[in-house]
């Protein structure tokens, strides 16, 4: 419980000041085994805070309200509206000098230093895995790696950052690191710096968990969206999930998959790629995560320019039996959730050796599409008969509270009107600033 965001939000309702103070002293004891004493003065510190730091004005305190909330424009949900925030985060940042900058919606970005490429990345771990650290700094980890591989690099370095909110135990930083730490000793990446810190410092009740891990790694070819080519075809090895796949199976009463997703089979595909001689002739490769196959296609078309086509007649023969077993159980689009499978875009003159070298680390992979001339959108052939291939709202829903809160809500351009009134005011502030600091 955000106890700040108690008293901010009952302030705007005008509900008197000793009736909040009432309420959070009684919220605080359901969260915290504390006395009457105690919690009284908890709560009137809070409230004295926020008071203290109500109605400040100027670009240091302030900021142009979208009027639409995360969850309301599924911001990390992996659909339409998280892909649109996204290239409004890019436009606040701007032109760098990367290589490949945020602007190109890749995996990783690239800078250029002493004639070799460094890349870097972050991933979160997922939300629904705070009570079960190990697993989440072991997806957490697998996913920043692979996303720093399918850039075309080899990881030297990883770090670390941890949020728990002021309740949870301690001992959930040590199984967070142990998670991390297998995959980073498996593969010899060292785990060499990080943060830890409480979630809301003294704000926050509970024992939520949050954190992420980020890679850098070094490259000499870079293997970005941005070079697939019409005349390419997708090669796509087999999938079993990583933290998308644990959540649905922990949150569906079927803990038995989460063994699935504990392997290292993407990473050693990777792997076996860069060190081989085909690898330079690749033109990209990507993690099929960001709300599945629908939306990591629907980037690649756009950022190439291409138009990008997907057969789904091998797909499920892709996929671990007892995921995809799971997701149809459940009614789960396949095409719309994380499948954690490596994607590689190149020459079909190379396809039969790719395949052969990813088989060499004892990974399946096969043809399934292809790119080629057209504007930048994305297709799917199923049943010989070609379609739209679009991301939805948000990603194909994988747990019960995801089901009940995929549903119809506010028109989508009017959220976006309030998105980009935001993201320009931002980026305004940033340019009066940088002109104020040089």
């Amino acid at each position: 419980m955000d106890v700040e965001g108690f008293v901010r939000r009952s302030m705007t309702k005008n509900i008197p000041e000793e009736k909040i103070e009432k309420l959070l002293q009684e919220r605080i004891q359901e969260m915290k085994d504390i006395d009457d004493g105690y919690a009284e003065d908890f709560a009137r510190a809070v409230i004295e805070e926020v008071k203290v730091t109500s109605g400040l004005t100027g670009d240091l305190f302030e900021y142009e309200h979208a009027g639409v909330t995360m969850g309301e424009f599924g911001v990390g949900s992996r659909g339409s509206g998280d892909f649109y925030a996204h290239r409004k985060i890019a436009r606040v940042i701007g032109k760098t000098s990367a290589k490949v900058g945020v602007d190109q919606m890749d995996d990783g970005g690239v800078v250029q230093a002493n004639g070799q490429y460094i890349i870097t990345t972050v991933d979160g771990m997922h939300s629904r895995l705070s009570d079960f650290p190990y697993l989440a700094g072991f997806h957490a980890t697998r996913a920043t790696l692979r996303d720093v591989y399918v850039m075309g690099a080899r990881p030297v370095a990883l770090i670390s950052d941890v949020h728990i909110a002021d309740d949870g135990d301690v001992a959930k930083l040590f199984d967070y690191t142990a998670g991390i730490t297998t995959v980073a000793d498996a593969l010899g990446v060292p785990l060499n710096a990080g943060s830890t810190l409480r979630i809301g410092g003294d704000m926050v009740l509970g024992d939520r968990m949050t954190g992420c891990v980020g890679v850098v790694g070094v490259a000499n070819h870079i293997t970005a969206r941005r070079s697939s080519v019409p005349g390419d075809v997708l090669l796509m090895t087999e999938g079993s999930g990583g933290g998308t796949i644990a959540t649905t199976a922990l949150y569906s009463g079927n803990a038995d998959v989460v063994e699935e997703t504990i392997n290292l089979q993407f990473l050693k595909a990777c792997d076996a790629l860069i060190n081989s001689e085909v690898f330079p002739h690749i033109h990209a490769m990507t993690d099929i995560t960001n709300g599945g196959l629908r939306g990591d296609v629907f980037e690649i078309a756009e950022t190439a320019d291409s138009t990008v086509v997907v057969d789904d007649a091998p797909l499920r023969g892709l996929i671990a039996p007892k995921v995809l077993a799971l997701l149809d159980k459940l009614g789960i689009d396949y095409l719309g959730v994380s499948l954690d499978a490596l994607l590689v875009i190149a020459p079909p003159e190379y396809a039969d050796e790719i395949i052969r070298v990813v088989a060499t680390a004892g990974v399946r992979m096969e043809r399934i599409g292809c790119v080629r001339e057209g504007p930048g959108v994305s297709r799917l052939v199923k049943n010989g008969v070609e379609g739209p291939f679009q991301p939805k709202f948000r990603e194909a829903p994988y747990t019960p509270l995801k089901k009940v809160v995929d549903r119809p809500g506010r028109d989508f351009d009017e959220m976006k009107r309030g998105i980009d009134r935001a993201a320009e005011a931002a980026l305004a502030k940033k340019q009066r600033m940088l002109k104020k600091l040089l």
